[in-house]
């Protein structure tokens, strides 16, 4: 309980007033801090940008990116708020299809056909949301090396089952890291994230946060440290909760002969390859949940390349999880061969 008895102190001490534009600066050395302790990666805490949750942190950076009619490249499936953004300020999403077969993940080579002289960025969201892909170390220098400024998103660090996690700051500056406390933390009512940006950024996307949002919420940045510097051991028990209720997730979708060829290993999704059974991942979607009692996302929702794919999220409780897979079990059952 140590973030929730911080920011109890931090409240009944008063601290609910403004900060300065970019954050507390004993939150941003603690980020800087646990970037070192983690990665081995120096950040300055003046790079560091504290924003009310990361949705405010993508607004940020690709404001920052981006004029009129300029391109960020990203994934197709990806996470639907990012081609909303972009085309809200003006900016035009490239996609780039990434396949069940590679694990969800870029081929550098479909990356270089997609760069034009518009071309302002390319995101990373490593571990992925919906697919659960994580990129080695080796796979995001190679991105690094690409050429356009990779925007990572990182929201989902922590949450790593198999292998080893990587930050795009291992391998360059060039890249802005946008992450939070509302996934590996389970702060996501707080809303409180982070964005680390090159020092040629930072000052515009100050003067933007100080116009847009002014500050992050005092008392939450207080207990946000604590998050940081007295939670390891919670956070482990909770990571190895995750990935027990993973390999179950990943055992039933095998036993039914829906899960996909790469399993994930990283945030709390798996998809499900339903395509032997539709083609509209929406209308299957809403057929289980009125049917069986399940709500499960829609591949669609992420993007033409994941129709006929489900989203399955283990962020719910062993037994919860084995009840729903019951339920799909049975009504995939009684579907006409």
């Amino acid at each position: 309980m140590p973030v929730k008895e911080a920011a109890i102190r931090a409240i009944t001490a008063g601290d609910t007033h403004y900060t300065s534009s970019p954050g507390k600066i004993e939150l941003r050395e603690a980020i800087a801090a646990h970037y070192k302790s983690k990665y081995n990666v120096e950040v300055s805490p003046d790079r560091i940008l504290v924003t009310a949750g990361t949705s405010p942190g993508m607004l940020l950076v690709f404001s920052a990116l981006m004029e009129q009619g300029e391109e960020i490249i990203l994934p197709d499936p990806y996470y639907a708020c990012y081609p909303n953004f972009i085309r809200y300020l003006g900016g035009q999403p490239v996609f780039v299809p990434v396949w069940e077969e590679d694990g969800f993940k870029y081929r550098p080579e479909e990356i270089k056909k997609s760069i034009s002289g518009r071309t302002r960025g390319v995101i990373v969201n490593s571990p992925a949301n919906p697919t659960g892909t994580v990129f080695s170390g080796q796979e995001l220098a190679a991105m690094a090396e690409i050429g356009p400024t990779i925007i990572a998103d990182e929201i989902y660090h922590g949450l790593v089952y198999e292998g080893e996690e990587h930050s795009i700051l291992e391998f360059t500056d060039q890249a802005f890291v946008i992450n939070g406390f509302s996934k590996l933390y389970a702060m996501t009512g707080w809303r409180l994230g982070w964005v680390i940006a090159p020092p040629e950024y930072t000052c515009p996307i100050q003067r933007m946060q100080q116009n847009l949002f002014i500050c992050a919420p005092s008392f939450a940045q207080t207990a946000a440290i604590s998050a940081l510097t007295q939670c390891d051991r919670y956070i482990e028990d909770m990571v190895q909760a995750y990935d027990e209720r993973r390999r179950y997730l990943l055992r039933r979708l095998n036993e039914m002969g829906i899960a996909t060829r790469v399993a994930p290993t990283g945030a709390f999704y798996a998809l499900a390859n339903v395509k032997k059974y539709t083609n509209d991942s929406y209308a299957f979607a809403f057929e289980i949940l009125e049917k069986a009692g399940v709500a499960v996302t829609p591949g669609i929702d992420f993007g033409p390349k994941c129709e006929g794919y489900l989203r399955f999220s283990y962020a719910n409780s062993l037994e919860n999880i084995k009840e729903g897979m019951d339920r799909i079990e049975k009504f995939l059952a009684q579907l006409p061969k």
